[in-house]
């Protein structure tokens, strides 16, 4: 097993009270597969990563409980020099916007050079031929010559394929790409993915996809997690979750994907907002806006039932939506 996350918990501390941002979370994701982690913004994707990669900012974060364990060590007990030493070799994050990721006053080169000059000891003479070949990897056109411009210089779709082989520079074991098709059109969007996917299959990378977007994973990943409200409410394999969802969350999201053919209809749209995460509903977080609620959901929080081979769903009614 590559990757272990169990029963994490993360709180932010705030004037107003305390939001449990990650409430419980368990996934694992091994050497050359996708994890695709699925919700709406606030849901706690991106923090579940952040605390993967010891960057959260503490405070207001909190790690409370749980295991985080790479290569079977617990990343939660490391020194922060032991874990800095991990982060970029062998654990390397895509952040969402490139634009903010990358430094204006440092030319690409020397931002991806700087990886390996830090990491791996090389001159900048040295560190610069790596970062051209990088920039040819990700099909960067002119590489030689533009691996001296800025990040200004580039388009959306080529800063992120900057992001691409910064994160993927030392060979790490796993990467986790924060929503990184956001604010791309659709044909930028399948670039990226295809050439993640790619580079995936070259190394055997362990990826964790983070999106709110099931059209951008259903050909890359192998196995989906969708969150809601800090938890995991359904787990399985990739196939399985488009065939059928065994939660009413799930099930929304899918049914909120833009299909051909739809022209001049009005889009679903799962009625309601994402509640706030320092007061959760009682029961299942969902209830509110959920069209199975009944009773018992409003005042038994469901466990992660097994909804079959390798899945589970926090759903009372997992069967109905199942077969629904």
């Amino acid at each position: 097993m590559l990757l272990e996350v169990r029963d994490l918990h993360v709180e932010f501390r705030m004037r107003d009270g305390v939001a449990r941002a990650v409430d419980g979370v368990s996934y694992q994701v091994d050497a050359g597969r996708t994890l695709a982690v699925l919700g709406e913004s606030g849901s706690g994707k991106s923090v579940t990563a952040q605390a993967v990669l010891g960057i959260l900012d503490v405070p207001p974060a909190r790690i409370t409980g749980g295991e985080i364990l790479f290569r079977g060590r617990d990343l939660l007990k490391l020194k922060e020099e032991e874990r800095r030493r991990i982060r970029g070799a062998e654990l390397a994050m895509i952040f969402q916007d490139a634009l903010s990721a990358l430094n204006p006053v440092l030319s690409v080169g020397d931002q991806l050079g700087e990886m390996f000059v830090v990491h791996r000891g090389l001159s900048k003479k040295d560190a610069r031929v790596r970062a051209v070949e990088l920039m040819d990897r990700v099909r960067i056109p002119g590489a030689a010559q533009r691996v001296r411009d800025y990040p200004h210089q580039f388009s959306g779709g080529m800063r992120q394929r900057i992001m691409i082989a910064m994160a993927l520079a030392l060979e790490p074991a796993l990467v986790i790409a924060d929503e990184p098709t956001t604010a791309l059109d659709v044909t930028v969007q399948a670039q990226v993915m295809d050439l993640l996917a790619e580079l995936q299959r070259a190394s055997a990378t362990g990826l964790v996809l983070i999106t709110h977007d099931l059209g951008v994973v259903a050909d890359v990943a192998d196995t989906i997690a969708v969150m809601y409200a800090g938890r995991i409410v359904e787990s399985a394999p990739v196939h399985d979750i488009y065939k059928a969802p065994a939660h009413p969350y799930t099930r929304g999201l899918l049914d909120s994907v833009p299909r051909l053919g739809q022209k001049g209809r009005e889009l679903y749209a799962i009625k309601g907002q994402p509640p706030n995460l320092m007061h959760l509903p009682s029961g299942c977080a969902f209830h509110p806006r959920c069209p199975l609620a009944r009773d018992v959901c409003r005042t038994d929080e469901p466990p992660p039932y097994s909804a079959g081979q390798d899945r589970t769903s926090a759903c009372h009614f997992w069967r109905e939506c199942l077969h629904g």
